[in-house]
């Protein structure tokens, strides 16, 4: 990654970014005073921008709230989050590092014809997520997904699934006890990408592991996209006005 040296450190993100950040944030509702949070840590670029990101809003924010960090490690040979581990100990976040065989289990249960294997793995995870977050006595559970990915799912659902819909900012889970957000819905992947390689973050890399074939429907809507935003520069813009509708009111 050229001459770039990982930080071992807090780093302020760009001011682009904490701004798509706080806007968001203040949009929906999605931090509230006494709020214990953990974040869904994959040790990608865009999970490491908001592990920073929550960190210095939680400095300079009025409201006073909690930050912890979690991994779920799939047991797959082209993911190693170990050196998460003493990175999160330098920075002095509550971090958990939960491993299980969601690979191997997939492998056992869906054919390799399958093109459910990410709603498994994903479903795995996020299962783990919610019981780590009752294990640490969280009532919010935080996700990095950026302006990028809503505008990718919209496509993906209209192309693919004859429906409209998208992820939406902030949720209650099913059970009602933990509410979810993304503060990253305003922000483009390319800041989050930026502010990595700038800031030298430690960026763990990750195949979308287990996968059987490559996620070719989401990488076409990405490139569909890319394209489409050279002719048309703010078309991110107007896919956000538009999606306004689908992504909900934040829960009371």
């Amino acid at each position: 990654m050229n001459d770039i040296t990982t930080t071992t450190g807090w780093v302020k993100p760009a001011r682009s970014l904490l701004t798509a950040a706080g806007r968001a944030i203040g949009d929906y509702r999605m931090i509230r005073s006494g709020d214990r949070i953990l974040l869904g840590l994959s040790g990608g670029k865009d999970s490491l921008s908001l592990l920073h990101t929550l960190h210095h809003l939680q400095q300079k924010a009025p409201i006073k709230f909690e930050l912890l960090a979690c991994t779920v490690d799939p047991q797959s040979d082209q993911y190693d989050p170990s050196p998460l581990i003493s990175y999160m100990a330098d920075l002095g976040v509550p971090y958990f590092l939960e491993s299980q065989p969601i690979v191997a289990e997939g492998q056992k249960t869906l054919t390799k014809e399958s093109d459910s294997f990410c709603a498994y793995c994903s479903r795995m995870r996020r299962g783990i997520l919610y019981r780590v977050a009752r294990e640490q006595n969280c009532n919010v559970v935080v996700l990095a997904q950026h302006l990028d990915d809503l505008a990718e799912t919209l496509m993906m659902s209209m192309l693919f699934g004859g429906k409209l819909r998208t992820m939406s900012p902030h949720y209650l889970n099913d059970a009602g006890d933990l509410r979810i957000i993304r503060p990253f819905v305003y922000a483009r992947e390319r800041q989050t990408r930026a502010f990595a390689a700038d800031s030298g973050l430690p960026v763990i890399f990750e195949n979308c592991p287990g996968c059987f074939a490559k996620p070719q429907q989401r990488y076409a809507m990405k490139q569909m996209l890319a394209e489409q935003e050279k002719i048309h520069p703010r078309i991110y813009n107007s896919m956000l006005t538009a999606m306004k509708p689908l992504m909900g009111e934040p829960p009371v």
